[in-house]
């Protein structure tokens, strides 16, 4: 167990919105179980916002955004967010179309030299239907590459001007000052009229992966899933609590501890 993190039993605190991450936070080996989606209705239930932050792309989003019982949700590591609301899909995106077209071409001549350099990594299989990043698959679809690999993949993207994020399945690059912290306060204010001193007080937030740092970082309310710990040396802006489990059921906890100081 690692120490600098605090179990669930000692959070207290009364919250309105919970954002959090999807791979490997709300899922089990890429599956969404009972247990997990369940804890989503009962937040959804209780009045507490919940809005995914997550690395996967704008077609996931589009459905999620309509089918899941959440309040909105940051996608492509906070390339957009979409708001379903009312019967009307609201997207607003970091880039105009014209900016995304030409970034879109950048990442064509990446995706050559990453899948040249790095045996063993792939293309993510959501990428056709992503608008903003490039995903390079080293351990979803693929038998795991050694973290040295990994990195290597994040250096070629940096080499170029990119950013680099390495989530729990994928190194996501792109071009472009924004992150899942960047998105996700634009959403809360524009979404929510919550400045982002007023979201540290009202928000918290639910991860596992070191693409997660700029959120654990910023809000005080910061869970990890249990899994976190095998990235524990990756991560320099510790989460507050942990889980006792991994994945799903770690969630499930983390929304149980929320669901328990509900006002």
């Amino acid at each position: 167990m690692i120490i600098f993190m605090k179990k669930l039993a000692a959070f207290s605190d009364s919250l309105n919105f919970l954002l959090t991450d999807i791979d490997d936070t709300l899922t089990d080996e890429g599956l969404l179980g009972a247990e997990a989606y369940s804890a989503l209705w009962q937040l959804h239930e209780k009045g507490i916002h919940v809005i995914p932050v997550t690395g996967r792309p704008a077609g996931w989003c589009e459905m999620i955004a309509r089918v899941w019982p959440v309040s909105g949700i940051v996608g492509e590591n906070g390339g957009f967010y979409f708001r379903y609301h009312n019967k009307k899909m609201h997207r607003h995106f970091f880039y105009d179309e014209t900016t995304q077209k030409q970034n879109r071409l950048k990442l064509q001549h990446l995706e050559k030299e990453i899948l040249a350099k790095v045996p063993g990594c792939e293309l993510a299989s959501d990428q056709f239907c992503r608008l903003m990043d490039l995903a390079i698959d080293f351990c979803e679809d693929v038998p795991a590459l050694p973290r040295s690999e990994v990195q290597k993949i994040v250096q070629i993207f940096e080499s170029h001007g990119a950013q680099a994020k390495v989530s729990s399945i994928h190194v996501n690059g792109w071009f472009g000052s924004y992150d899942k912290l960047t998105m996700s306060l634009r959403f809360l204010e524009k979404e929510f009229s919550l400045s982002a001193e007023d979201a540290k007080k009202v928000c918290a937030f639910s991860g596992d992966s070191p693409n997660d740092e700029p959120m654990f970082g910023f809000f005080p309310h910061s869970f990890a899933v249990a899994n976190i710990q095998k990235f524990a040396d990756q991560i320099q802006n510790k989460p507050t609590y942990v889980s006792q489990q991994e994945g799903g059921l770690g969630f499930t906890e983390i929304a149980q501890a929320l669901l328990r100081t509900r006002k």
